[in-house]
């Protein structure tokens, strides 16, 4: 389903909406939605070899608008712990437990991350630093009796 003011651009169309601003979030711990699913390899480098690599975007509401990340991830041995993490964070699997892993199901899924920041080329970007179990991300609420 498209929005009724998108449309495809000819050649020679002008434009002029630069698009929204780029957002570092703060340090800090975020609820998240999936929005995005794409296949892709990773042609390998120093720590990862060549490998199927899975980019999500991540769409974060936060004091300043929506902002979105991409992060990679690396279906390669190395990285099992990653991708079990994820898996995890989604609620597609338990800690422990084998897991097929289910992209279809990706998108739309929630869960919550600590983001930090990595520099590249003088720039700051957001990053995926952890992805918190379920249990991990819920506020932890002490109960003493009697009172309320």
């Amino acid at each position: 389903m498209s929005n009724e003011s998108e449309r495809e651009y000819g050649w020679d169309d002008e434009i002029q909406n630069d698009g929204p601003e780029y957002v570092v979030l703060p340090d800090g711990d975020y609820n998240f939605k999936v929005t995005g699913f794409e296949r892709g390899r990773y042609e390998g480098g120093e720590k990862i070899p060549a490998c199927n690599m899975a980019i999500i975007t991540l769409e974060i509401e936060n004091n300043k608008g929506i902002c979105f990340i991409q992060n990679r991830l690396f279906l390669h041995s190395r990285c099992e712990g990653l991708l079990c993490a994820f898996f995890t964070c989604i609620g597609q699997r338990k800690h422990g437990e084998k897991l097929k892993m289910n992209w279809n199901e990706v998108v739309g899924a929630r869960g919550r991350a600590k983001i930090g920041h990595r520099e590249y080329n003088g720039n700051i970007y957001n990053d995926i630093k952890r992805f918190y179990a379920p249990d991990e991300s819920a506020p932890k609420k002490s109960f003493t009796p009697g009172k309320f």
